[in-house]
């Protein structure tokens, strides 16, 4: 939440949030161990998603289009092939 500088959630955001956060992290594959780069890389992917994800709610209409960042494609990807 803090990454989202959210303070507080509304009990009905709350398990939205935590939706979007087991998401990302089902997306991710499972969590790398505790202290290594690897998990440091792992959990600013998982913020980045979320963040993506809880700002963009309810926002998906036609003739809206939106640019990937390509360094947290790279990590993304490659995450998922390691």
């Amino acid at each position: 939440m803090a990454y989202c500088r959210i303070d507080e959630l509304a009990p009905e955001e709350a398990l939205l949030f935590e939706g979007i956060v087991q998401a990302a992290m089902g997306y991710l594959g499972p969590e790398p161990e505790a202290g290594t780069p690897r998990r440091a890389q792992y959990d600013l992917c998982v913020n980045a998603m979320v963040l993506d994800a809880w700002d963009r709610r309810g926002t998906a209409g036609a003739g809206k289009s939106s640019v990937e960042n390509p360094s947290f494609r790279r990590m993304i990807n490659q995450l998922k092939l390691t």
